[in-house]
């Protein structure tokens, strides 16, 4: 079957000031996600990449384009979580939220008031990834770029781990994970490859997250 190779966009304005973007229009890459996102096209030369999909916010598409796929479809399934009137919102100021201890250790009863539920998100990314897992032959390599919290979502699926266990995964602006959806399980082959390692093994690993977190000098 085909081999998916996840990509989360390149460091954003909203990521550099600790904002939640969530699906907030106009949010691009700041120079060090540019930056990020060339060196992912450039970890992907030479890769047989069969097709590039992309989630329509801004940030995805750039990151995609920077990376040398400036043609890539625009999948609705793929996009970022709506967190409603949280959008927008400081992440220090939404930590004090009452539902905030939910979100990170039980995101499988969270709705985020005016968006979606953490469960339809999971739901919605797993089949737009099985969709287009479909379109694609046996031996076929895709691009996916998307976002923290789905690709956590479509990596946690794979690792056949229930939703209230996502938060255990974390997935670096310009963060490259595959898939491998040969036979009846998906493999999972590789998960947040690129990056500064040392920046990222500076934080603490327990600091809480959403939006798929992000590693202060990565993000």
């Amino acid at each position: 079957m085909t081999k998916v190779v996840l990509i989360r966009h390149g460091r954003s304005t909203a990521n550099a000031e600790g904002v939640l973007a969530g699906r907030a229009p106009g949010v691009r890459l700041d120079e060090t996600g540019r930056c990020q996102a060339a060196d992912v096209g450039a970890k992907l030369m030479g890769v047989p990449i069969a097709a590039a999909y992309t989630s329509p916010m801004e940030r995805c598409v750039e990151t995609a384009a920077l990376a040398g796929f400036p043609d890539a479809e625009q999948v609705d399934g793929i996009s970022e979580c709506d967190y409603g009137e949280w959008t927008g919102s400081q992440l220090r100021d939404l930590s004090s939220q009452e539902v905030w201890a939910d979100v990170q250790a039980r995101p499988s009863v969270v709705a985020f008031p005016g968006g979606e539920s953490m469960q339809e998100m999971f739901q919605r990314t797993t089949d737009a990834v099985a969709a287009l897992v479909k379109r694609h032959g046996r031996g076929d390599v895709i691009a996916l770029f998307s976002h923290g919290d789905p690709i956590k979502a479509i990596l946690a699926h794979a690792f056949n781990m229930n939703l209230d266990d996502f938060q255990r995964l974390h997935v670096h602006p310009a963060g490259m994970s595959v898939i491998d959806y040969e036979g009846e399980r998906p493999m999972v082959l590789c998960v947040n490859v690129g990056g500064d390692l040392k920046a990222m093994l500076k934080t603490n690993p327990s600091e809480p997250s959403i939006g798929g977190g992000d590693v202060p000098g990565v993000g």
